[in-house]
Formats: C-alpha cells, structure tokens, sequence
C-alpha cells in the first residue's frame, strides 16, 4: 500500500512517498481502509522535533484517520465491520491507505457528515469543547480567543458566540483572517502579527477587562495579556505554543493580579478530549459547526501540506485523501 513515512525529524521533507506492506489488526485493534486524513498542528510539531516522537524513525507517519473498518482482531466486537469511523493512535500509522488502530478509540461518523468534513472538525472541534467545558463560561464574560480564524480558535469562537458570550474578542493573522473571525462571531478582532497587539487591545479596550483568555500563542504575549484580564476572577486557558514556547508567566504574575492559569495537556486532559469526539462530530452533521476545511490533497502531498502549515497560510485543516479512497 502507498504511505507517507517519516524517514527523521526536520522540514516537511522529512515525509516521503513509500509503499509498506499493508497492516494486520493486532489484539484490541480494528483495521480501517482510509479515507481522509487530517493534517493537524501537533503532528508538525512531531515532525520537527518540537516534542519527541513517540515511535523510532523511519516509520508511517499520522495520528489520525477516517475510513470505514474492513477486519478486526479477534478478541474486538465484529459489529463494526463496515462501520465509518474516526480512530486515533498514540503513535503512527494514519498516512497510509490502511490503518490499524485501536477499537477503544474508534467514534461512529454520522450519516450525512462526509468523511473529509469529519477527519478535519475531530480534533480542533473537540479541543474546543474540552476548552469551553473547562472555562465554565456563563454567557456574561468577555472572551479572548487566540488564533481564532481557523483551527481550534474558530471553532471556539462560534461555540462561544453560540453560547451567548457577551463580547468576543479574537486575534488573527492579516487582512483575510481578521475577515473570517468576524464572519465566525467575533465582535472585535486585533492583528496578532503586530509584536505590540496586546497593547492595541487594551487601547480598544478602554476601561473594560478580559474575563477568560484562551491562550493559544504562548511566550512573552502571554504575560502582557494578563493586565487586561479581570482582576479575581480572571482566567487564562493555555492551550498552544504558537510562539514556539509556552506562556512566560510566573506564579508571582498570578498571584499579584488575583489570576489562573489552567494548563490544558497531559494525558488526562487529552482523555477529555478524545471524549469530546462524538459530539464534535454530531454538531458538524447537525450545522451546529461549520467545518473549516482550507483544501483536500491527495495523500502523496502531504509534505506539501506541512509546508502550508509551517507557513501559517491556511484557513482551516488540510485533509489528505489517498487514491483507493
């Protein structure tokens, strides 16, 4: 079978076109003939040696697919033979046109929600969910989303929006991605490209506060948002490193202005998250969630489509689709 295998940490180069022997379901796994494959931020970060890749190099390179289930291993229920599914590894083993992974992680599609629609909602949508749980919004706060034009950050501005959040307030990268935050329900949106944006933000802000910030940016920007946030009852979500490092705040910053930080990793939080799949998925077969799809590839592309993630020029997931499919 065609797979796109890591052959080492790097550039989107790093990701070459090979043909593997196709995989067998091993105990508790079911196999999946794929048909879409999301490209999500994470993996580049694995690709380049940000976080430390979880299986040794070369190896079939993804985390994630949606297909339809062809065999299972003997000790998984048979009954989802021929089912469309989402399913998730810990390691590798998605950009492939065939895909062994775990039945525990396996999540039902919805009829009427096409397969390259639910492999690119899956992980931001249920991001976002985990994200708006844990905030325990009540409808009265005003809301900082980070990177709220695609990815994760816009699916959180329409649940908040859809949420009755009192002012949505969004940054995004440029011209064009100002435009889709507002068209996502933001209500007032700042150029994050601009190193001073917090300061912009809190001249907009005039004497109002920030009740919850979702932190997706990270690094120095971090730190300088706190001084809009509410005092007492202010609290920041860190959720992303876009900066490339985490939120530089102390607990000294925290405490002196009477705020929290809720650090959203680790594998109890990626627990809740996986949870939140199935509903990620119903909303965007109910309309609930427009899906941000930037563009379907064929699988063989896929280090063309990290090149547009490094480069931050996409407006919402690439989904790769390999040519059984």
């Amino acid at each position: 079978m065609q797979a796109i295998v890591m052959t080492g940490v790097g550039g989107p180069e790093v990701l070459v076109v090979r043909d593997v022997d196709e995989p067998t379901p091993q105990p508790g796994e079911v196999l999946i003939r794929v048909e879409a494959v999301p490209v999500l931020y994470p993996e580049t970060m694995l690709r380049s040696g940000m976080y430390p890749t979880p299986t040794p190099t070369p190896t079939v390179f993804g985390t994630q697919a949606v297909g339809v289930v062809t065999a299972v291993a003997g000790d998984v229920d048979p009954e989802w033979k021929g089912h469309r599914v989402l399913v998730a590894r810990n390691d590798f083993g998605s950009y492939a046109e065939w895909m062994c992974a775990p039945a525990e992680s396996a999540v039902r599609i919805p009829d009427g929600l096409a397969s390259d629609a639910a492999a690119a909602v899956a992980m931001s949508g249920s991001v976002a969910l985990a994200l708006l749980e844990a905030a325990a919004l009540t409808g009265t706060e005003t809301v900082l989303i980070e990177a709220a034009a695609t990815g994760i950050g816009g699916y959180l501005t329409q649940l908040a929006a859809r949420s009755g959040a009192a002012h949505i307030i969004a940054t995004a990268g440029g011209a064009a991605k100002t435009e889709r935050a507002r068209e996502l329900g933001a209500h007032t949106v700042v150029d994050h490209r601009d190193p001073d944006w917090p300061r912009h933000l809190g001249e907009r802000l005039e004497n109002a506060t920030v009740d919850v910030v979702f932190d997706s940016i990270g690094g120095e920007s971090a730190a300088a948002v706190l001084d809009l946030m509410t005092p007492l009852r202010g609290r920041m979500l860190g959720y992303g490193w876009l900066a490339g490092a985490p939120a530089q705040v102390t607990t000294m910053d925290l405490i002196m202005r009477g705020l929290t930080f809720t650090g959203c990793s680790g594998p109890r939080w990626l627990a809740g998250v996986a949870a939140k799949r199935a509903a990620a998925l119903e909303l965007a077969a109910a309309g609930d969630l427009t899906v941000l799809i930037d563009s379907v590839l064929p699988l063989a592309d896929a280090a063309e489509a990290h090149r547009r993630v490094d480069e931050r020029a996409t407006f919402g997931t690439i989904v790769l689709r390999p040519a059984t499919a």
